[in-house]
Order: C-alpha cells, then sequence, then structure tokens
C-alpha cells in the first residue's frame, strides 16, 4: 500500500469510558468520533470505494468505553495469516474450558499468527498482530472439527479464541481490552504487506524481537466488492461474562499459498511468542494474505456459553 501510516505530529486528547487517550489532531476520530462522512473517506486514494459501508447502517450503543457507535468502518486493510497444526493437549491448556478446540483429527487442532495493516478507519491508522486458536462454534455439538474446517473457510465462517492481541496506537488498545474484552497492550509493530512480500515485526517491552515473519505474498485474486466477504466471530469474557465479536471482511484482492516453503517465522522473548510456543505448533499448512480489504468490527454481544466447572 502507498501509504507510510505515520501519524501526524500533533495529536489531541480524547476520553473513553473516563480513560484519556491521544489521537492524531485532524485525523477521521478527531473530526467524526466514528460517525465519518463516507464522501470524504471515498475521496482518500488509498479507498478504492465505500460502496461496502453504504449498505451498513450505524447503530449508537452504550458500552464500557462510553456511547458509540457501531459498527468500527476500516476503509482499507491489508492482512496476513499463518494457519499451523499443534497438539490438542497443548491448545487445550491455553483455551477456557467453556470453548472446544476445533480438530481436524483426534488429538490435532488449528493454531493461527495473524497481522494486520489499518491504513484508514474511523480510529486512525493502526498496526495489530495476534496470535489465535481456532475453536469449534459455542452452540456446536458432536464430532470433529473436519467438516467445520474444510466448509469454514469455503463458507468465510470461523470461530476464535485470541491469546494475544498487541497494536501500536493507544485508542486501539483501549478500545480492544476495555469495549472488546481482547489481551490487548501497546508495543512497537511493524506490518507491511504488497503484493511481493508479506512482512511483521512485533517488538517487547525491553525492545527486542517478541515475533516476526516474513514471506513472499502468495498471487493475489481481485474481485468486485461485496462479492467475497468472510466473517470472523471472537470469543471474550467481560465482566466474567462471555461476548462474541464479529468481524466482516470485504476482500478485495487475496490469495493463498498452501505448505508454504518460502516463510521465515522468528519467535524471540515476549507475550506473543510465549504464546505461541505454549501452543507447540508442528507445521505451517497455509498463509492467507489479503493485500486489499476493507473490514466492519461490530461491538460485542452477549453470548450463552456452557459452564462446565
Amino acid at each position: 500500500m502507498a501509504s507510510t501510516g505515520k501519524l501526524t505530529e500533533r495529536t489531541v486528547e480524547v476520553d473513553l469510558g473516563g480513560r484519556l487517550v491521544t489521537v492524531p489532531e485532524g485525523g477521521l476520530y478527531d473530526r467524526f468520533r466514528m460517525n465519518t462522512d463516507l464522501d470524504e473517506v471515498a475521496r482518500d486514494p488509498r479507498v478504492s470505494s465505500v460502496e461496502f459501508f453504504r449498505r451498513m447502517p450505524k447503530t449508537r450503543v452504550d458500552s464500557r468505553i462510553g456511547p458509540t457507535l457501531t459498527p468500527n468502518f476500516y476503509y482499507s486493510i491489508a492482512t496476513a495469516r499463518l494457519t499451523m497444526l499443534a497438539p490438542t493437549k497443548a491448545i487445550r491448556s491455553r483455551l477456557p474450558e467453556e470453548l472446544d478446540p476445533l480438530e481436524i483429527a483426534p488429538g490435532l487442532g488449528v493454531v493461527s499468527v495473524m497481522a494486520f495493516r489499518y491504513d484508514v478507519c474511523d480510529i486512525d491508522f493502526y498496526t495489530e498482530a495476534a496470535v489465535g486458536i481456532a475453536v469449534k462454534p459455542v452452540r456446536h455439538s458432536g464430532g470433529l472439527g473436519l467438516f467445520d474446517l474444510v466448509t469454514g473457510p469455503k463458507n468465510d465462517s470461523l470461530h476464535s479464541y485470541v491469546l494475544a492481541l498487541p497494536v501500536n496506537t493507544e485508542i486501539a488498545q483501549v478500545r480492544g481490552h476495555d469495549g472488546y474484552g481482547f489481551p490487548k497492550w501497546v508495543t512497537p509493530l511493524e506490518v507491511d504487506i504488497d503484493s511481493e512480500r508479506t512482512s511483521a515485526r512485533v517488538s517487547n517491552d525491553q525492545g527486542g524481537l517478541d515475533l516476526a515473519l516474513s514471506a513472499p505474498t502468495p498471487k493475489q485474486t481481485a474481485r468486485p466488492t461485496g462479492t467475497r466477504v468472510s466473517t470472523l466471530t471472537s470469543y471474550t469474557t467481560i465482566e466474567s461474562a462471555w461476548h462474541s465479536t464479529t468481524s466482516q471482511i470485504n476482500m478485495l484482492a487475496a490469495g493463498t499459498t498452501r505448505l508454504p516453503r518460502d516463510l521465515d517465522l522468528r519467535l524471540g522473548e515476549g507475550r506473543m511468542s510465549e504464546s505461541l510456543r505454549a501452543l507447540k505448533p508442528i507445521r505451517t499448512i497455509q498463509l492467507d494474505v489479503t493485500t486489499e480489504g476493507q473490514l466492519a468490527l461490530h461491538m460485542p454481544v452477549p453470548t450463552s456459553v456452557q459452564d462446565r466447572s
């Protein structure tokens, strides 16, 4: 993407549920407070279209970060996801007992490392990375998850539990942690994704390496807006109550490499690498990269999860 993603030097403070955070002065959040003018966004050369969002009205809701509008719109994004196999025993050691790992065979589950670059969105530019576990829908019952794994990507519907989710801006951390219940913290985090190469680097608290990845970008297939929309449901607890958060991803240019060979994944010392090591991944089976996409992130809603304690 053409944007350097650098924040403006001048910032202003805004209140999110009693927490003061800084945002770029004159940025989208400073000017619009989530009620962004789509016509103005459409004039941004980094945004190919806003038609996906015109058909999705926003709703004002009360939340732990104060009154806000949902969904949060991301007008220009790029994402990468490494899908790995891992022992179910290791996965269960990091998964709340109310959730079931998605298995492709007895004793074998699915985990992932993800990187995100949000060039234009309602809360301004930021980057993000994640270590997550593929889980069965909370209302799912019976059997192994092979059918779910095979049909899930085809039907563009996946469910996950996130272990680590660093970001590089205050507003993204407060909204994600306080508002959504995600394990978010702020750290230096670089994500660069284009048609040739995909790379990400997450720093730890001392400025050293937490996790880094680099790989050739899979060949991209362009699609008209709205023709390929995937859904990701993430489960979190907010004040000890289970919630589900829905993300709708409008894929405009995306591609996949199965059994990637030229992948460089490096683990250092930090929360991301510790989370991934604990899952004991066996093999990377797939790399999915979206060089051009859009996202609607809905506020979490309460969900019923079976208590097995």
